[in-house]
């Protein structure tokens, strides 16, 4: 009997130590998931929203679905995009997944109009 009572008293006194001994490896793995899957994961939602959110008249899209187009329209939750000649489309905001290029194509063609009469 008295062995098992020695025996309780000696757990008992590591315990407290040993509890938060064996939390550091817990904590230790969230700041590693924090900064190698959290981190950049919200910095890329914050930098996709802002893409988003400064969408523009002319600028070419790719929408999660694969449409290639050209924003005519631009409204609160929605984008007119002209995928064809003619043919426009309306899609949600959050369906855009990439911006191809900025600005205006007419833009776009007076500078390859310059540089082709430098050339020429």
């Amino acid at each position: 009997m008295n062995i098992a009572f020695a025996m309780g008293q000696g757990a008992a006194g590591g315990g407290a130590s040993g509890g938060f001994a064996s939390f550091v490896p817990l904590i230790l793995m969230f700041v590693i998931f924090y900064f190698l899957l959290i981190r950049p994961q919200q910095k890329k939602t914050k930098e996709h929203r802002q893409m988003i959110d400064n969408l523009k008249t002319g600028d070419r899209i790719i929408t999660s679905g694969g449409l290639h187009g050209r924003v005519t329209g631009v409204a609160e939750n929605a984008l007119t995009v002209e995928i064809a000649e003619k043919v426009r489309v309306k899609v949600n905001r959050g369906s855009v997944s990439a911006l191809v290029q900025t600005g205006s194509p007419q833009a776009a063609t007076k500078k390859d109009k310059k540089a082709d009469n430098g050339n020429a």
